[in-house]
């Protein structure tokens, strides 16, 4: 559920029209849904209620500080996969005691900032990194907690560039090298091992792989055991998927149900790291028509929202369903939405089914909370939009539209031209 619904002819984010939202801060731009955000946090953190737990929200998927603030004051942690995240997010006022750090190519710059900062742990995911964070923290007299990044090789049957658990992905630590990985890290200086952890991949519609992968990791940590090896916490990663189209994604509910069942006889500390789940649909994308064409019996619909603005349509070819802002169209029609970008991949809906929009109109683009604005760049040098959070009657600009000014912000002409 969200909350951006029709009331009369009108969408509306929560209770404040999108257009009025639109007239103030033009367009394009991002809004997000602070009763949307709110509500999807706390039925994936109910889902695991009376077990210890953490939500380490992925950062990846919507940086922006209103968003963290907001699973912060929910009481939720982190993901991180770069220092930069790590920064939005303790400006943010994460406790960082609840930050997890991911993402195969920590520079040492970032591990000093993470070791500084007092992180909870790292999720190790090649053998040379493992080494690197030892070497770091010893120089600084530190101890890193840390997780190897344990490859399952199960396939989650999603998008190939959103698969990161198979063991040719280059996420993780294979399963079959991993036990040796723990060994070594036992033995090494400025290192405390505290954890295991995977993550298969994203928009995932099913929890058997899920299952399936912690069974595998059941396994090696009770072999870990064995060898005195006792770790605290299980970090189960991220994945779970949302309704973009006509998936059917089990609910938060079931997904812990069946989570808590695979891990009871642990009586470990699990760690989750949800993005999409509570964020994808709690943001839109709203963008105004500026020309249609027809050629050859192919409809064009030309608006001012580009592939630079919502990259997954031409990265993936992902849908995202298109609703008129005010429903005043005159029926239906076949028709590619485009941007204004100089590339044929610039589409944001392929020969699909649309309302007949008109140049002018408004239309919103759903299930944009995550990987939208996140992804988005200045390509074309167009200055990236404005986002919008809207909470009950009310709504603020929490990032301000870029300026021209801000495309060369930074750049210097070579002093020998």
């Amino acid at each position: 559920m969200n909350h951006f619904q029709y009331k009369g002819t009108e969408l509306f984010a929560e209770n404040v029209a999108v257009k009025d939202i639109v007239a103030k801060v033009g367009s394009p731009v991002y809004i997000y849904s602070h009763a949307t955000l709110e509500r999807h946090f706390k039925a994936f953190d109910n889902a695991f209620n009376g077990v210890a737990h953490t939500i380490c929200y992925s950062v990846k998927a919507n940086s922006t500080q209103s968003v963290l603030k907001t699973f912060i004051n929910l009481g939720g942690g982190v993901d991180i996969v770069s220092g930069g995240e790590l920064y939005r997010a303790l400006k943010a006022g994460v406790d960082p005691h609840k930050v997890v750090y991911s993402g195969v190519g920590k520079k040492n710059d970032e591990i000093e900032y993470a070791l500084n900062t007092g992180i909870l742990m790292f999720n190790v995911e090649s053998e040379q990194e493992l080494t690197r964070i030892s070497e770091i923290a010893s120089r600084m007299g530190k101890k890193a907690g840390i997780a190897i990044r344990v490859n399952p090789d199960v396939d989650p049957g999603t998008h190939p560039y959103i698969t990161t658990g198979l063991k040719n992905a280059k996420f993780g630590i294979t399963i079959d090298r991993a036990m040796e990985e723990y060994k070594r890290a036992a033995t090494l200086p400025g290192i405390e091992v505290i954890g295991i952890d995977m993550h298969i991949g994203s928009q995932l519609t099913k929890v058997t792989p899920f299952v399936d992968s912690i069974e595998k990791l059941k396994i090696m940590i009770g072999k870990l055991k064995d060898l005195g090896i006792n770790l605290q916490y299980f970090d189960c990663g991220g994945g779970l998927g949302i309704q973009y189209n006509e998936e059917e994604p089990p609910l938060p509910a079931d997904y812990g149900k069946e989570i808590v069942a695979a891990t009871k006889d642990l009586g470990m500390h699990l760690v989750f790291e949800p993005g999409r789940n509570i964020v994808g649909n709690a943001g839109i994308l709203t963008a105004t028509t500026l020309f249609t064409k027809e050629r050859d019996d192919k409809n064009f619909i030309m608006i001012d929202a580009g592939m630079n603005d919502l990259a997954r349509p031409a990265l993936y070819g992902s849908f995202h369903g298109v609703q008129p802002v005010v429903k005043d169209q005159d029926g239906m029609i076949v028709a590619d939405i485009v941007g204004p970008i100089c590339e044929s991949g610039d589409f944001l809906v392929k020969d699909r089914e649309v309302p007949m929009f008109k140049q002018g109109d408004l239309m919103a683009f759903m299930s944009a909370g995550a990987y939208g604005f996140a992804m988005s760049s200045s390509y074309n040098s167009r200055p990236r939009v404005a986002e919008v959070m809207v909470k009950g009657e009310k709504f603020e600009v929490i990032r301000e539209r870029e300026k021209v000014e801000d495309l060369v912000r930074g750049e210097t002409v070579a002093s020998f031209l």
